[in-house]
Formats: structure tokens, C-alpha cells, sequence
């Protein structure tokens, strides 16, 4: 009867480790992720090539973050449509200010229809959160898809 309790416990140990980080692993990311009370809003949405044509493959989105914080931070950002994953980053850092991010695109995506709008979410201690924005972003049909606003043009970098 022992040996089995020791077994038992043994392989529920073996299991907690599979599944929970180790401390280290969960001090770093309480140490240096953003907290959920962090100020992080949206600035700009575009993807790259912009315009594109219904069916391309989206090569890039770009985000113009603005975080609040005092001081650098690590979180992992994806840009979704409805509950569609469309592109992700690994951990990457923010830093106080603007921050330009480059968001890897999903291969599988492709526009199609009508309007596609999108949200970007930020992880704040292990949970998604979506990022404050000031208005929505959606791409509309003209002579393609675009993401474009009047003004973009005119902005260095674009």
C-alpha cells in the first residue's frame, strides 16, 4: 500500500512539472512581463502590401503601440479578427513610448467578402487583454484591401 502512495505521488509530481512552469520561469515573467494595469493603447494598424489583392498572402502588420509604463516590459502581441488569430509575435519588449512592432502574419490568412475589422491584444500577466484603441481598423474593398486612412500617405515611413 505504501508503495503505491509513493507511486502516486510521484507521478503527480512528474505531472505538476509538465504543466507548471518552474518558479524561475514564472518570476521571470512577474518580474519583467506587462502588468495588467499597464496603459498600452493603439496608434496604427496596417498590413504590408497595402493595398492587396482578395486571396495575397499578408506579408506583414505593422503596430504603433503606446505604452505607458515606467519601464520596459515583455508581453507577446497578436492582431485577431473575431476569434481568428491573424498574426503573432513572440515575447518581444516594450518599451515607455512608441513602440513600431512588426507582427509575423499567419500563412493560412487571406482576405475575402466584404470588411475585415481587427483588434490587436496584448498579454498582461498571462492573459490576453485587447489593446485600447481610439477608433477600429478595418480594411475595406476599392481597388483592393486596404487599411489605409486619409493622412497615411502622407506620414514619413509609409
Amino acid at each position: 500500500m505504501n508503495l503505491f502512495k509513493g507511486s502516486l505521488v510521484v507521478a503527480i509530481l512528474a505531472l505538476i512539472s509538465t504543466v507548471v512552469p518552474s518558479i524561475s520561469e514564472g518570476a521571470d515573467w512577474g518580474r519583467f512581463g506587462c502588468r495588467r494595469g499597464a496603459r498600452i493603447d493603439i496608434q496604427d494598424l496596417d498590413m504590408s502590401p497595402d493595398p492587396i489583392m482578395e486571396g495575397q498572402r499578408i506579408r506583414a502588420w505593422k503596430v504603433r503601440i503606446n505604452f505607458a509604463g515606467a519601464r520596459e516590459c515583455e508581453t507577446e502581441i497578436e492582431v485577431r479578427e473575431g476569434g481568428d488569430v491573424v498574426a503573432r509575435t513572440p515575447r518581444i519588449n516594450l518599451r515607455p513610448g512608441v513602440n513600431e512592432i512588426e507582427v509575423p502574419p499567419v500563412e493560412r490568412y487571406r482576405l475575402h467578402g466584404r470588411e475585415h475589422c481587427f483588434v490587436v491584444t496584448a498579454d498582461l500577466e498571462g492573459t490576453r487583454r485587447d489593446v485600447d484603441a481610439a477608433r477600429r481598423f478595418c480594411a475595406r474593398q476599392r481597388m483592393g484591401w486596404s487599411l489605409r486612412e486619409p493622412g497615411d500617405r502622407d506620414r514619413p515611413g509609409r
